[in-house]
C-alpha cells in the first residue's frame, strides 16, 4: 500500500518535475510495432521487483522472469480477449549456484533470460560474467563455458541480454558496446564453445538491455536510455544471417513514454500476430514501476 501511495504521489507531482527539467526532443515513436497493453506489476514480497529477463510461454499465458537480485519466479498472464490485463504470481525460488546455495551480493544479479524450443531455461549475469542452466522451479543454476572475453568485460556491464535461436544455439551480449570499434560483440555458443557470430552496430546513446529471436528467426535488441526526462527505449532487428544484417528499428520512445524497459520476450499469438512482451526494472526505486508492456508488429498494406 505504502508503495502504490508513493507511486500517485510521484505522478501528481510529474507536471512539476517535467517543467522543472530541461527540455527534451518530441517523442519520436516509429510505427512498426504498436502498443496494446501496459498493465503494472505489484506485489507485496520485499523482493518483488528489479526484473531483467523475462520469457512467456508458446501460448502467451504463462511468464517466467528473473531479478537482479537473484529470483526467479512463475507468473500467469491475464488476458481478456488476447488482452493482457494482468499478472499473477504462481511460485518463487532464489537463485543458487550447483552446490544449491543461494547466489550471494554481485553474483546474483541475474539480467538476461532465454528459454529453448526443448524447455531449457539459460540466465545471463552483469558481474562475474557468465551464463548458466537454470532450473526455475528450484533456482539452481549449473555453468556453461566461459568465453575468454567474459573477464574483461566493464563491472555491471556485463551479459545483459541473451536469446537462444530456434536451432538450439545461445547468444548473449554486454551491455556497453566495445570502445575500439563501436559495436556490441554478439557471442553465440554451439553446445561446446563461444564464438563471435557478429558485430551489432551501437547507435547513439542507447545501451543494449534485453534480447530474443522471433518466430522468422530474426534477432531482436532491446536497448535503453536515460534522458532528464525520464527513460527512452528502442527495439531494432538483425537479419543475422543477410549481409549488412537487415538492420531495422521497430519502435523509439519517448522520454518517459515507458518505465525502464529491459526484459523482452518475442512470440507468435494463435493468430499469428508476432507479440514483443516487455518487462520494467523498476530498481527498487518507490517513483518507479513495474511494467508489462505488450507490443505487436504493426501490418504494413501491400504495395498496389
Amino acid at each position: 500500500m505504502q508503495r502504490r501511495l508513493e507511486r500517485r504521489l510521484s505522478r501528481a507531482f510529474l507536471p512539476l518535475l517535467l517543467l522543472m527539467s530541461c527540455a527534451a526532443p518530441a517523442a519520436q515513436t516509429e510505427t512498426k510495432v504498436q502498443t496494446r497493453s501496459t498493465v503494472v506489476w505489484e506485489e507485496s514480497a520485499p523482493w518483488f521487483g528489479g526484473f531483467s529477463g523475462a520469457e512467456v510461454s508458446v501460448d502467451g499465458n504463462h511468464l517466467i522472469a528473473v531479478s537482479d537480485r537473484g529470483r526467479v519466479l512463475r507468473a500467469r498472464l491475464l488476458r481478456e480477449g488476447g488482452k493482457l490485463v494482468g499478472v499473477a504470481l504462481q511460485q518463487d525460488a532464489s537463485l543458487a549456484g550447483p552446490d544449491k546455495r543461494p547466489l550471494r551480493n554481485k553474483r546474483r544479479d541475474a539480467e538476461g533470460l532465454a528459454l529453448g524450443e526443448d524447455g531449457a531455461v539459460y540466465v545471463s549475469f552483469e558481474h562475474g560474467h557468465r551464463v548458466m542452466r537454470l532450473d526455475p522451479d528450484t533456482g539452481v543454476t549449473t555453468p556453461l563455458p566461459r568465453h575468454p572475453d567474459f573477464a574483461r568485460l566493464q563491472p555491471n556491464s556485463g551479459l545483459e541480454a541473451l536469446a537462444i535461436h530456434p536451432d538450439g544455439r545461445l547468444f548473449t551480449l554486454p551491455e556497453r558496446p566495445d570502445s575500439t570499434s563501436d559495436t556490441f560483440p554478439l557471442y553465440a555458443f554451439d553446445g561446446k564453445k563461444w564464438s563471435i557470430s557478429a558485430h551489432i552496430p551501437s547507435r547513439g546513446p542507447f545501451l543494449a538491455v534485453g534480447a530474443d529471436f522471433g518466430p522468422d528467426g530474426s534477432f531482436y535488441l532491446l536497448e535503453r536510455t536515460v534522458t532528464p526526462l525520464g527513460f527512452r527505449s528502442r527495439i531494432r532487428s538483425f537479419n543475422l544471417d543477410a549481409m549488412g544484417l537487415a538492420e531495422s528499428t521497430l519502435m523509439t520512445s519517448g522520454p518517459s513514454q515507458y518505465d525502464n524497459l529491459e526484459a523482452l520476450s518475442v512470440w507468435q499469438d494463435s493468430k499469428g500476430q508476432t507479440r514483443l512482451t516487455l518487462i520494467s526494472d523498476d530498481n527498487f526505486f518507490p517513483l518507479q514501476e513495474t511494467q508489462v508492456v505488450e507490443l505487436t508488429l504493426a501490418k504494413t498494406a501491400p504495395r498496389p
